[in-house]
C-alpha cells in the first residue's frame, strides 16, 4: 500500500507539488487511479485521482477509515539532542516507525546543540510515518531550555527520567502497564547533571534504567521507544 500525506486533503482536495510528483511523474498514476491519502491526524482516506497534474493532482475522496492504527498508549519522548544531527534524525525515523506520539527536544547543562531545526525533523517523521503505513504523525516540539521544561505540568501517568547515577532506579519495563501515557527524559552524551537530576525527582518525575549497557543518547532514546512499544504489544 502506497501512502500520501496531506495535512488537509479535505479541504483541498489535492496532493501537495512534492507528493503529486512522486504520484505522476514517479509512479505514474492517472485519471481514475485508487490512492490512500493520510492528514497525519488519523484518518486514511481513499481517493480518485481526477487530475493527473503532476504539481497539482487532484482527488476526490471516495472514503475514510478514521483512528487507522490507533495505538491504545500515549509515548512522549524529551531527549537532549546530540552534537551530530544524524544520530537524532535517525532516531526520529525509527521511533516513528515503532509509534511516538510526542518528541520534546531539551537543553541541558552537558548539551552540545544549542539549537534544533525541527521543521527538517518533521520531515524525516512524515516520511517515516508513510514508510509504516502509519496515520498518526507526532508532535514535534521546539528546543526549550531545561528550567523551562520543568515549569511545564507533568506530561503524563507516568513521568520518568533515565540517568545513570547511583542510587534506586526502576527497570522501565517494570513501570508503566499498558494504555498509560508515559514520558520518558534522556540526557546528553555526558547525562543530566546531579542538580538536574535532583530537580526532576522533585518535580516529581521517577528515576528508570533502561539496562545495565551505557548506551548512546540516540539508542537510548529509541530503546525507551521500543520498550513503551512492547509493554502495550
Amino acid at each position: 500500500m502506497q501512502l500520501f500525506y496531506q495535512p488537509d486533503i479535505q479541504e483541498v482536495k489535492r496532493l501537495s507539488e512534492e507528493e503529486s510528483r512522486h504520484a505522476i511523474k514517479v509512479l505514474r498514476l492517472q485519471v481514475g487511479d485508487l490512492i490512500f491519502v493520510i492528514d497525519g491526524k488519523g484518518n486514511k482516506f481513499q481517493c480518485r485521482i481526477t487530475q493527473a497534474n503532476d504539481k497539482k493532482c487532484g482527488v476526490e475522496i471516495v472514503a475514510v477509515q478514521p483512528e487507522f492504527g490507533k495505538r491504545p498508549y500515549h509515548f512522549h519522548l524529551v531527549i537532549a539532542p546530540t552534537k551530530n544531527l544524524d544520530r537524532i534524525e535517525w532516531m526520529v525515523e525509527k521511533c516513528v516507525e515503532i509509534g511516538i506520539d510526542e518528541i520534546s527536544f531539551v537543553q541541558t547543562r552537558y548539551s552540545e546543540r544549542k539549537e534544533i531545526k525541527t521543521q527538517r525533523i518533521e520531515k524525516i517523521a512524515i516520511g517515516a510515518m508513510k514508510q509504516s503505513l502509519k496515520a498518526y504523525l507526532p508532535t514535534i516540539n521546539e528546543m526549550v531550555s531545561w528550567k523551562n521544561f520543568l515549569q511545564q505540568p507533568l506530561p503524563a501517568q507516568h513521568n520518568l527520567i533515565a540517568h545513570l547515577e547511583d542510587g534506586e532506579r526502576f527497570l522501565l519495563k517494570n513501570v508503566p502497564k499498558p494504555t498509560e501515557s508515559t514520558c520518558v527524559l534522556i540526557g546528553p552524551e555526558g547525562d543530566f547533571s546531579p542538580d538536574e537530576i535532583t530537580q526532576a525527582l522533585a518535580k516529581g518525575f521517577k528515576p528508570v534504567s533502561l539496562g545495565e549497557s551505557r548506551l548512546r543518547t540516540e539508542t537510548a532514546g529509541l530503546v525507551a521507544c521500543h520498550t513503551v512499544h512492547l509493554i502495550n504489544s
